[in-house]
């Protein structure tokens, strides 16, 4: 990889176009932070763009590995980043050098968009402004451990740690999981000693006042809730590596790299709960200034194959900037005319909601609201309609394992929609979540898989295993349906275990085993 030199200071030609288009951005009522645009070569970009945007992050081999491919892409005409976008105050963008002034232009109104969007939609409220000084500052932290543990013994930690990257709770920014621990344990009014509730009476009407048979309820209740306390953790933990941050037997070096691939997750998860918000909010900005503000005749037919090509959409994959530029598009032409609430939806003539125009002139308004609230699972679950699926010929689809090829499984809405949600949440993967950390009271973990149809894959569970194991250094579990079966895969140092489950959980270790 390069050694890159960034241009603060643009060319005046870059900066002159930077200056109208910004302009342009405020006069239709985009609200963002200040923007630094840099100038690199391919190389360059590439280099920045293997590391995430943030060129002072921590070395790994993954960002080398990324850049090779990035870099190969681009000299064998296969690829092309037109553009990289920073959440940060201020906000980084980066403009390749060698892009035509119609390119620069589509770019830096495709930035503002995005801008807009981080600072104002609620999913981006909770990450760090400053994280590019953070990614700075976690590299240094990273490099300092490499000299003085070693290179190697650090990136293989690193490694096992990008591997669980994924085992957060992605709504934890938003929602109290925990109940916060008191220093103080007072008794509530009302419970004697036993931590019974009795009601005052007179020693005659004791009985009927405090008849046994509720006392014995609550003796029950209470002892289930002491058991539930003494469990650990005491309810199922999403947040796999909050935990294994907590409890795992990791020296101080280890936990900080833990918590810096922890902190970066949760930084990136937005991008991924609202990629096709983003990119439609930031296509729908650069098409609107563009072909009503910036564009030269001269231009126009270079923008059109440039815009066209960034909204092609390819057999058996999803094209997040077409999808969500369209849904924005078809909300503000319905708010625009009326074509919502009880009203057009009770309207059982096709012809006339077809026509349904009256006036209000809402829709610019909506998509602005739509942007600061939804992410891509609402903003689909809401917006998405069976007559929008029709006029862009949508259809779920599905792998034809026979014949090795995508085929059209449905053109119904609801099965479209479905799967769109189901791809949608927890970016399409698994949901795990750690049941027990003191399994059979051997200091095991023992986690959850929290099935919805789709079984995990076996091979990659067992790596994510080994990982884990090397973070907890105990024997750890995860509990899974396999066809239908309720299985444990286990993995203890040595040896992977796929058992059925059924019997007691205290039934000795089957004898066959897999080999790791």
């Amino acid at each position: 990889m390069t050694t890159m030199s960034t241009e603060h200071n643009l060319p005046a030609d870059l900066r002159e176009l930077q200056v109208e288009i910004e302009a342009h951005a405020l006069a239709f009522g985009l609200d963002f932070y200040d923007t630094i645009f840099e100038v690199l070569d391919y190389d360059e970009l590439s280099e920045i763009a293997a590391l995430g945007g943030f060129p002072t992050r921590y070395p790994h081999w993954r960002f080398g590995m990324e850049y090779e491919q990035l870099s190969k892409g681009y000299r064998y005409g296969l690829q092309k980043i037109y553009e990289m976008v920073i959440n940060n105050d201020p906000c980084y963008a980066y403009l390749l050098r060698c892009n035509m002034k119609v390119d620069q232009k589509l770019v830096m109104a495709h930035v503002y968009g995005h801008n807009d969007f981080f600072k104002n939609n609620i999913w981006f409220s909770q990450t760090n402004r400053k994280m590019m000084d953070e990614t700075a500052n976690h590299g240094n932290r990273i490099r300092s451990y490499m000299e003085r543990i070693g290179e190697e013994t650090v990136e293989d930690f690193i490694d096992s740690c990008l591997s669980l990257e994924n085992l957060i709770d992605m709504h934890s920014p938003f929602i109290k999981r925990r109940d916060d621990n008191s220093r103080y344990d007072f008794r509530p009014d009302g419970e004697d000693g036993s931590g019974l509730v009795r009601f005052q009476s007179k020693g005659y009407m004791d009985s009927y006042v405090n008849p046994p048979e509720f006392l014995k309820e609550q003796t029950k209740a209470r002892e289930a809730e002491q058991a539930k306390a003494k469990q650990f953790p005491e309810t199922p933990e999403r947040d796999v590596l909050l935990f294994l941050l907590e409890h795992a037997p990791l020296n101080a070096w280890q936990r900080d790299v833990l918590d810096i691939v922890r902190q970066e997750a949760y930084y990136f998860t937005p991008q991924g709960q609202t990629k096709i918000m983003n990119e439609g909010w930031a296509s729908y900005w650069h098409s609107t200034i563009m072909t009503t503000k910036t564009l030269e005749p001269s231009e126009l037919v270079d923008y059109a194959d440039h815009h066209s090509g960034t909204m092609a959409t390819q057999p058996g994959r999803l094209n997040p900037y077409k999808l969500g530029i369209e849904l924005f598009r078809d909300i503000e032409e319905r708010w625009n005319k009326g074509q919502f609430g009880a009203d057009y939806d009770n309207c059982d003539d096709h012809e006339e909601k077809r026509r349904w125009d009256k006036g209000l002139g809402l829709g610019r308004a909506k998509i602005f609201e739509v942007r600061k609230i939804h992410n891509d699972v609402t903003f689909v679950d809401t917006f998405l309609t069976p007559e929008f699926c029709k006029r862009h010929n949508m259809f779920a689809f599905k792998h034809n394992d026979q014949h090795e090829t995508y085929e059209i499984e449905s053109r119904e809405f609801k099965k479209i929609k479905d799967r769109l949600l189901f791809g949608l949440t927890n970016f399409g993967q698994p949901i795990i979540r750690v049941k027990d950390g003191n399994h059979r009271n051997r200091g095991e973990l023992y986690l959850q898989h929290e099935h919805f149809g789709v079984d995990l894959k076996v091979d990659h569970a067992q790596d994510t295993l080994r990982h884990l194991h090397r973070l907890w250094s105990r024997p750890v579990h995860i509990e899974t349906s396999i066809d239908g079966r309720t299985t444990l895969l286990s993995f203890d140092g040595t040896d992977h275990t796929i058992r059925p489950l059924g019997g007691s959980s205290n039934d000795p270790e089957p004898k066959d085993r897999r080999r790791g």
